[in-house]
């Protein structure tokens, strides 16, 4: 028990005892101050310097310096100097401050460092002048350490001057002098340190002042054909050479311009002068001076094009950003940065300018947006365009241009009206919309059908003018007739490509939807025909229709483009005829019914197999005919004419189809004769030229008619007495009478009718009538017998009492027989020339037979104041 008592005192007075050894420890953690003086910093030994070990006491390792004067030189981290680096003597103090250690009351610790002032070694440098200023601190030997930098420079008349001296205006090889002092450090020398530098300055060549040239080369080069470049310098050494674009040689200073731009185009050509330095002079380098020649391209803009990006809706106005992009014309525009003005108007105006880079002939910007702030077209106009780059030389070729920007309205429908024209089944309907706050355009609309025709989501193009458009619904959409009701749901502008401005739309209409007219029951008939003429065609079954519009076309031997014909229907049928001139081939052909129209409502449908073939017969060859002649006499008819046939037809002209009847008297002229054949064709019409002969009628002489009977005269007598007495012919009738021949006696009162019949062998048509009188008998002696009597008894002789001639020596005689009685038995004349014996009527004899006995007359001459005559005279049965 007292054992281990012992031991645990000894154990707390050994822990006291370190803890507190410990402490004192700690308490110098840093070590204590040092110093250093260092008098000769040029050494190379003193490069490098341990701080660290400077310290004294026992310093803890790992803590940190610092440069308490804030010079170079210390790497705070490892407590390693440079002192060469410092730049000047004097004394410098550096801390160190240990770790952080616990019990340690002073972890900082301070080192002096003195540094003594260093002057350098003077050193001899040669310059050129052409540096203009020398630092005399590059002067000091390189192979030592450089000099404090608190000196202070004199030259060699003791005048202080700056470490950087001009040396441009020295003209020649000159030596100089200067001396360097630092001030001293007192803990190592008493006295400031100097030292001397020689510096010698050397002339550089003189290349000369050059004037640079600046033209516009497209307009300036007509003077600078021959420049001499020695006039563009100013001041230089001769001898020197020339170099650049253009100089042949050594010796040449000479230059065209004009050429040397139109080779190369604009830029700056740089021409140099060089001048070589002395052979001696090895610190002075050649000198060149540059001649820069700058020619400048005119720009020609012409033809440049600008576009704005990009149109947009009246949706969009608030949120729209818009770039333009200039393109070059013809004229190719040097890459580079450029200035563009530009004028805005429009709804709104405005002005501004934009700086951007022409690349590979365009140039892009963008525009403010603040400029189309409302619904309208703006025109931005380009104004000017200048390069920004350059020296402007050049009077450039400019023309405003232009383009047309647009902030398109919504497409509005309010107040729309939508109305149709009534369609046919499966034929498109035509829809009308008047919408007075559409504009001018073109727009898709989107639509539903409901009613008779069901359909969604259709769309359709319209172009509205005036407020007014029309659209189609497809005949797909039509199938049913009835009524179908359109609903238009949106509309979209699409008059521009973009952009595509839309509304949502309610507006509806009504779309009849007529029927097709039936097509099941038509047929058509053509009748066979000939040639050159048209054909007649029958369509029937169009059943209820009044109205109707057919297409149809030929084929075979008569092929036809699509004919149409439109007219009224009776009793569901046409007739219609095909023109000849479609038919101008012999042979088979056919019409085929193509389309039927329902002229009423419009509706059509296309037929199928509705056709008919039908023959066209050739005609026959025209007939072949010679020119005929007649006599008027025979009043011949078309009958007469040849050919002779029931096959050949008459008329009176080529384009006659009324042919003239057989019965038909002859006249002269042309007659033509057409053949039929057994098909009724008629052919070419033939000409035959008809002559109708005729004889003159002849004409009797005067008092041709008069004869004496007592002659005897005879028609030959009668035919001396007319102008054609060899040729004239007579008859006892004018029409169908009886030839008379030469010795015919005449008769008194006796009428004939003369012909004049000549070699021509035509008789003439028109004849003379002649009435003869057998009483011209003046020239005759007037003897003549009165029988005293005669026998009526019927033997043939002597049956009448006659006194012969007397009617022609006294034609107006009268004679009157009577009897013893006095009663008058007979009264005649020259009409009445013989009494038969028989009662005078008016005698009132009965029985009317005069017997036996003698009579009486009494003969009146009743010409030529003669006195009757009176006598007797026997009748003896």
């Amino acid at each position: 028990m007292a054992k281990n008592y012992i031991n645990l005192l000894r154990f707390v007075i050994l822990f006291i005892f370190l803890n507190f050894y410990s402490s004192k420890i700690n308490a110098q953690c840093a070590g204590t101050n040092g110093q250093k003086i260092i008098c000769d910093i040029e050494n190379p030994a003193n490069e490098s310097l341990s701080l660290f070990s400077l310290l004294g006491g026992s310093p803890v390792p790992g803590g940190t310096w610092s440069d308490n004067n804030n010079l170079k030189g210390l790497d705070p981290a490892t407590g390693i100097l440079h002192p060469q680096l410092i730049t000047k003597g004097g004394v410098y103090e550096y801390t160190y401050t240990a770790p952080n250690t616990a019990g340690c009351t002073n972890n900082k610790a301070v080192v002096t460092i003195t540094i003594g002032a260093f002057q350098g070694v003077g050193s001899q440098a040669t310059v050129c002048n052409d540096s203009n200023y020398f630092n005399l601190f590059t002067a000091f030997d390189s192979n030592s350490m450089g000099p404090h930098s608190n000196g202070q420079w004199t030259n060699s008349e003791g005048k202080v001057v700056p470490q950087s001296i001009y040396i441009g205006d020295i003209d020649k090889k000159t030596t100089l002098q200067f001396t360097y002092t630092v001030p001293p450090v007192l803990e190592c020398s008493p006295a400031s340190k100097s030292t001397t530098v020689l510096v010698t300055v050397l002339r550089a060549p003189k290349p000369g002042e050059p004037e640079h040239l600046r033209l516009c080369g497209t307009t300036d080069l007509a003077g600078y054909t021959n420049l001499n470049l020695n006039d563009r310098l100013e001041g230089e050494d001769g001898g020197g050479i020339w170099t650049g674009p253009g100089i042949t040689s050594n010796t040449d200073h000479n230059v065209n311009l004009q050429e040397l731009f139109d080779t190369s185009g604009p830029g700056e050509y740089t021409f140099r002068y060089t001048v070589l330095a002395v052979p001696d002079n090895y610190i002075c380098n050649n000198k060149s001076s540059d001649v820069i020649v700058t020619l400048e391209k005119r720009l020609d803009f012409t033809g440049a094009k600008i576009v704005v990006e990009k149109d947009i809706c009246e949706s969009d106005i608030a949120t729209a950003t818009y770039s333009a992009k200039i393109t070059q014309g013809p004229d190719s525009i040097p890459n580079g940065q450029y200035v563009v003005n530009f004028d805005v108007t429009g709804a709104s105006s405005g002005s501004g300018y934009a700086i951007a880079d022409f690349i590979n002939g365009q140039l892009n910007f963008p525009i403010n947006s603040s400029y189309f702030q409302r619904v309208g077209s703006y025109t931005v106009k380009v104004t000017n365009i200048s390069p920004n780059f350059g020296l402007n030389l050049c009077t450039n070729i400019f023309n405003p241009f232009s383009t047309v920007l647009t902030v398109h309205p919504l497409p509005r429908l309010n107040g729309a009206i939508l109305t149709s024209t009534p369609t046919c089944q499966n034929k498109p309907g035509l829809m009308q919309l008047n919408a007075p706050q559409l504009l001018d355009g073109d727009y898709r609309i989107t639509y539903n059908i409901n009613g008779d025709n069901i359909a969604t989501g259709e769309t359709a193009i319209l172009k509205a003018v005036g407020g007014k458009a029309t659209f189609e619904i497809p005949g797909s959409l039509n199938v049913k007739s009835g009524l179908s009701v359109i609903i238009i749901l949106n509309i979209v502008n699409i008059t521009y490509p973009t952009p595509q401005c839309a509304s949502p739309a309610n507006v509806a209409g009504n779309l009849t939807i007529n029927p097709l007219p039936n097509a099941t029951t038509v047929s058509v008939v053509a009748n066979n025909y000939c040639l050159n003429e048209p054909v007649p065609v029958a369509i029937s079954g169009l059943g209820n229709l009044t109205n109707a519009k057919i297409s149809y076309q030929l084929s075979d031997s008569n092929v036809s483009t699509v004919q149409t014909i439109t007219q009224a229907v009776t009793n569901g049928r046409i007739d219609f005829v095909i023109p000849a001139t479609m038919l101008p081939n012999i042979g088979s052909t056919k019409i085929t019914l193509l389309n039927l129209t329902n002229t009423v409502t419009t509706c059509d449908i296309n037929l199928v197999n509705v056709a008919d073939d039908f023959v066209i017969y050739p005609l026959p060859a025209a007939p072949n005919v010679d020119n005929q002649q007649f006599c008027k006499v025979d009043e011949t008819t078309i009958a007469n004419l040849e050919p002779i046939g029931a096959q050949y037809k008459w008329y009176n002209s080529p384009t006659s189809t009324t042919p003239l009847a057989s019965t038909l008297l002859l006249q002269n002229g042309n007659y033509y004769v057409r053949e039929t054949s057994a098909n009724g064709c008629n052919s070419e019409a033939s000409v035959v030229a008809v002559i109708i002969n005729d004889s003159p009628v002849p004409v009797l002489n005067s008092d041709g008619q008069n004869f004496c009977g007592l002659k005897n005269p005879t028609i030959a007598d009668l035919s001396n007495n007319t102008n054609v007495p060899s040729t004239v012919v007579w008859y006892d009738a004018p029409n169908d009478g009886n030839l008379l021949s030469a010795s015919t006696r005449l008769t008194e009162q006796g009428r004939y009718y003369g012909f004049n019949f000549p070699d021509t062998g035509c008789f003439s048509s028109g004849y003379i009538e002649v009435t003869v009188t057998l009483t011209s008998c003046d020239d005759v002696p007037n003897d003549f017998f009165v029988p005293d009597g005669f026998s009526p008894n019927g033997d043939g002789t002597n049956d009448s009492f006659v006194i012969k001639d007397i009617e022609f020596l006294y034609p107006d005689y009268t004679l009157e027989i009577y009897n013893r009685y006095g009663i008058e038995m007979y009264k005649g004349d020259k009409n009445k020339l013989a009494w038969d014996g028989k009662n005078y009527e008016k005698s009132g004899i009965a029985g009317g037979i005069a017997p036996n006995g003698v009579y009486f007359y009494v003969l009146h001459f009743n010409k030529g104041n003669k006195k009757p005559q009176q006598g007797r005279l026997y009748l003896n049965r």
